[in-house]
């Protein structure tokens, strides 16, 4: 078999949902434990070395995605880690704003340096270490709403949402304004390296959103349309991943924010098929490969579900593939394999 070689347009293509030259490959995130039994390599410590440790990482992380036969390599840095005081959201901890003077106190002014401080040197690395033919997808990770959660907590949000609207509506606004001045830089700095532009924010569960319809629709897709409109301005297309049921805000998210791709599907909400036939005329839609199924299927039983989902990609669009969430370290390693092989296989590679 002839050495792979990547394509970053192919991505692109399917992100403004043009069909491509052949199906490409995503993932959202991989488990550097998963790249390191694939490639039967140590290297994820690296990352804690010195610059030089730390570029040998980068050649190892994206060789990796060469290797598998994806066109672009998957690297975000989230905004909430280095928002102080955060962990809310990951780490369960309280929240660090709980009332206006909380909010008054707090050092907004800080994030966008702290964020570059603390990952400048990883965008770099990633982008000088990039093979031949690919570029990034990713960014500043973590949207709007995710990150109001890492320092105010869900159930405190929701506390604050009925005794204090005012604070309520400050919070959304206050993150808008900080996601968007590190976008703003962060594509300044790094936009010739990426091809596709994301940050997750995850809006709902398995049957409904995690806040009201009216709030998202009011206060947090208008503050994805600020953040949109300034990718669109250099010229790169928005991929939104965001888990749940979210079909409630879909024409907001489509009409009204502009995102030009979705990822993020599980079966139990709706299969990834119905994605593309709502929305597969006016976005790219992304995954396809239930996670759950990944962990619990056999080997034969996966390939046979693979084969069934890449048939969605003939006749249609925007189209990428993967699985419909990310790959943690759990996932079956050889079940993954199995996943991208047969997708690699249906689009010809061998």
């Amino acid at each position: 078999m002839k050495e792979f070689q990547p394509n970053y347009k192919y991505l692109l293509q399917a992100a403004k949902n043009i069909e491509p030259g052949r199906i490409p490959l995503y993932e959202h995130i991989i488990s550097e434990k998963i790249m390191e039994k694939v490639l039967n390599k140590k290297f994820a410590s690296l990352y804690n070395g010195n610059l030089n440790d730390k570029r040998e990482f980068f050649k190892n992380y994206n060789e990796f995605y060469k290797i598998m036969g994806y066109d672009t390599v998957s690297f975000e840095r989230c905004i909430g880690s280095v928002m102080p005081g955060s962990g809310a959201l990951g780490g369960h901890k309280e929240g660090v704003i709980r009332n206006r003077k909380d909010f008054a106190d707090y050092p907004w002014e800080t994030i966008p340096n702290n964020f570059f401080e603390e990952y400048a040197d990883d965008f770099r690395l990633l982008g000088e270490e990039l093979p031949e033919g690919m570029k990034a997808v990713g960014g500043p990770g973590n949207g709007i709403f995710e990150s109001v959660q890492d320092v105010v907590g869900y159930v405190q949000l929701c506390y604050i949402s009925k005794d204090d609207p005012e604070l309520y509506d400050a919070l959304f606004k206050k993150v808008g304004d900080i996601i968007v001045e590190i976008w703003s830089r962060f594509l300044k700095m790094f936009a010739n390296q990426y091809t596709v532009c994301r940050f997750g924010d995850d809006l709902g569960y398995k049957t409904s959103t995690l806040l009201s319809v009216t709030d998202i629709k009011k206060k947090i897709i208008p503050q994805y349309k600020r953040i949109i409109k300034i990718i669109h301005s250099f010229n790169k297309p928005f991929l939104f991943h965001c888990c749940g049921n979210i079909f409630s805000v879909m024409e907001e998210l489509i009409n009204e924010a502009h995102i030009d791709a979705k990822h993020s599907n599980e079966d139990q909400i709706a299969p990834f098929l119905d994605w593309v036939k709502l929305y597969g005329d006016r976005i790219g839609n992304f995954g396809g490969v239930d996670m759950g199924l990944l962990c619990e299927y056999d080997e034969k039983q996966i390939k046979e579900y693979v084969k069934e989902i890449a048939k969605c990609a003939k006749g249609n669009k925007g189209i990428a593939l993967g699985s419909g969430n990310s790959i943690p370290d759990y996932i079956p390693v050889a079940n993954y394999l199995v996943m991208v092989n047969t997708i690699r296989h249906e689009r010809g590679d061998f």
